[in-house]
């Protein structure tokens, strides 16, 4: 299960597991990169073992809609890949009232976690794999104004997404304390893909120098696929590309996950 699934690494590791006898669903707001998904799929001979799912998941109840969905077509789930992503250069909400970054960067990952957490335990060996960027200091929460009304700058809201995903695999692991998932964070560094969003001038000339510089997506998925074939034993662990980080350190507060959980428990029951 795989939310961004139809492009970059998502739609990389979706490609490779399909290649290897693995069923595989995909999620994405765009239909033509859900149907070349899917043709691509079919051209290699594995086209009855991959769905695609279209939903904007910036919304919490378009989240609710494909964690259920997948909960009644899906009694086991293996592997679940938290890859949807989508920079914005400006501040934008969603119709639901909700900051886009903070809706699709961190709530969307958050709902699927805990949403299919019970499908993920039937599975064999059963993963979360969350890419974002693990270890930042927790000074980039911006506890005040989480959906940053004020002085939004999309190089503090990165940092801030990171630390939302460091947290949310703390509060993941407190409230499952006996679960067999193995809840990993991971960035496998800079990688060509094609990096969606919107963007002002200056940032899309910057990140058409970062596409230039990035390693291939194949490569990234060599890297990641190791947490989703053989993840480390402890439930919570965290890489930056092949460097493991200390989770049991200051940037993974238990307090502050917790303090995160309570925010977003009373979010969510607004929506």
């Amino acid at each position: 299960m795989i939310t961004g699934g139809t492009d970059g690494i998502g739609k990389g590791l979706g490609l490779h597991y399909l290649g290897h006898g693995n069923r595989v669903v995909v999620v994405g707001n765009d239909p033509d990169k859900g149907r070349r998904f899917l043709e691509e799929a079919q051209a290699t001979g594995s086209g009855e073992r991959a769905a695609y799912i279209q939903a904007d998941l910036s919304l919490v109840a378009e989240n609710r809609r494909v964690i259920a969905e997948i909960a009644q077509s899906h009694p086991v789930v293996n592997a679940l890949v938290l890859a949807a992503r989508y920079y914005r250069s400006t501040r934008s909400e969603t119709a639901e009232g909700i900051e886009q970054n903070f809706a699709l960067f961190y709530l969307s990952r958050y709902l699927f976690s805990h949403g299919l957490a019970d499908r993920l335990e039937a599975g064999e060996q059963p993963v979360i794999l969350n890419l974002a960027g693990p270890g930042g200091d927790l000074s980039a929460m911006n506890w005040d104004d989480l959906q940053f009304t004020r002085d939004y700058r999309p190089d503090r809201i990165m940092a801030q997404c990171g630390k939302l995903s460091d947290l949310a695999g703390v509060g993941f692991t407190a409230a499952h304390p006996s679960t067999r998932i193995r809840y990993v964070l991971a960035h496998p560094g800079l990688t060509a893909t094609g990096f969606t969003g919107d963007y002002n001038e200056a940032d899309a000339s910057l990140v058409a120098g970062m596409h230039d510089r990035g390693q291939p997506v194949d490569a990234a998925v060599d890297m990641l696929r190791r947490h989703l074939d053989n993840p480390d034993p402890e439930p919570l662990s965290a890489y930056m590309q092949h460097t493991k980080i200390d989770v049991g350190g200051a940037p993974f507060d238990p307090a502050a996950a917790r303090r995160l959980a309570n925010i977003t428990q009373t979010m969510l029951s607004q929506h």
